[in-house]
């Protein structure tokens, strides 16, 4: 199978209006060596440079870069790059067309899975949730027809609209306004999913910033990206992006995935000062 190289640019930077004595920050930006996604190369840059820095795996596997800066500075630069060769996506398995409420549940003693039944910090359980996932998983529908049906629905149903959410509005505030950003959708699909009995993951990723000719840009491009991946007894996981109305293929590239936002934040942390801050953020992702 003929792979993607994707060359990925992720630049966060922070102005601040006072001077910041310490920061501490934690990185989400090192993309995921996976089955259909080979890591070529990753640089992280930081200025003013790190006093300390240490790159270690979270509890989801993903690389997660902490690093600290003990000296007085007024702006904070992090830049991320990557070459990575992104494999064409596996076809559904017989076990996807199966009726989605025949399949079996993940066994309670396996924790990669079953922990994302529960609710979590931004994704709570949810009556809206549960009644809107119903009409797209109705008894005897397919996995993969029900999947792509609530995604398509979202699509449909929820506007794009950068800067009606934040990262902190409720659940339920999304689902009454029906507009917000790739990581509102995201978690719109996960809640119904999980309501439903469905494992549901957030992930964290790209998307190819200038598309081929002919094809529509994506929504969520030139940022940081999210979707879904759902658990498929049988065949396991099967990315989806509510976003766009599609399955996830070689226009993606995935950083890591967790429960929430909360767990796969590109770049957060605390600082000590600092006064207003002002933060800006660009993603170019270019196919080689």
């Amino acid at each position: 199978m003929d792979g993607r190289r994707l060359h990925v640019v992720h630049h966060t930077a922070y102005r601040y209006a006072a001077p910041v004595a310490q920061s501490w920050q934690l990185a989400h930006l090192a993309p995921r060596e996976l089955p259909r996604q080979r890591v070529r190369e990753h640089r992280l840059e930081v200025v003013p440079r790190p006093d300390w820095l240490e790159t270690r795996r979270d509890w989801f596997g993903n690389s997660a870069t902490v690093f600290a800066i003990h000296g007085a500075h007024d702006a904070l630069d992090v830049t991320a790059e990557s070459w990575v060769d992104v494999l064409p996506a596996t076809p559904d398995s017989p076990a996807a067309r199966r009726p989605w409420n025949a399949l079996d549940a993940p066994a309670p003693d396996d924790a990669t899975v079953a922990q994302y039944l529960a609710p979590s910090p931004h994704v709570p359980r949810s009556r809206r949730a549960l009644l809107y996932a119903q009409r797209s998983f109705r008894p005897g529908a397919p996995f993969a027809d029900a999947l792509d049906d609530l995604a398509h629905r979202i699509h449909r149903d929820f506007g794009f609209e950068p800067g009606a959410t934040t990262v902190t509005t409720p659940l339920d505030e999304v689902f009454l306004h029906r507009r917000g950003v790739c990581q509102d959708f995201a978690r719109v699909m996960i809640a119904g999913l999980r309501a439903v009995g469905v494992p549901a993951r957030y992930v964290s990723g790209y998307i190819v910033t200038r598309p081929p000719p002919g094809r529509p840009r994506l929504l969520g491009a030139d940022a940081s990206h999210a979707w879904v991946s759902a658990w498929c007894p049988g065949q396991g996981w099967i990315d989806v992006d509510p976003t766009n109305d599609r399955r996830c293929d070689q226009d993606f590239v995935t950083l890591g995935w967790g429960r929430d936002f909360t767990d796969v934040t590109p770049l957060r942390g605390v600082i000590l000062g600092g006064g207003e801050q002002r933060l800006e953020a660009r993603v170019t992702v270019t196919p080689l």
